[in-house]
């Protein structure tokens, strides 16, 4: 698995949108409780599913799950929709703490998890 963490500002709602074109989805709502716990059903999904996509945004209580029957390239529907280059997100190895870390600290929108 990888993560891209982007870290230019996107609207939060044409992401959703955007992604929602082409998978379905689920979330996982928490609060400061149940985060953890929700974190761990959020994995376990992600990796139960192959044709799946995590995403964690900021200033949102929720993990998405996207999930499709065949594989899709989220990349490429998210680079036509926003425009990426270089510098406006990382790839990261690291799925469990940073991809969410950067968010929570406001230096990243929003993190995926492949």
């Amino acid at each position: 698995m990888k993560s891209i963490i982007i870290t230019k500002w996107i609207e939060p709602y044409k992401l959703l949108e955007t992604i929602k074109t082409e998978y379905n989805f689920k979330d996982f709502t928490f609060d400061g409780i149940s985060k953890p716990i929700e974190k761990k059903k959020f994995f376990k999904e992600l990796e139960n599913n192959k044709n799946s996509v995590g995403l964690y945004m900021k200033n949102v209580n929720k993990y998405y799950l996207f999930t499709k029957d065949e594989p899709c390239d989220i990349w490429n529907i998210l680079t036509e929709a926003f425009g990426f280059i270089d510098g406006d997100f990382e790839i990261s190895d690291e799925i469990t703490n940073r991809p969410f870390d950067m968010v929570d600290l406001g230096k990243a929108e929003a993190s995926l998890i492949l």
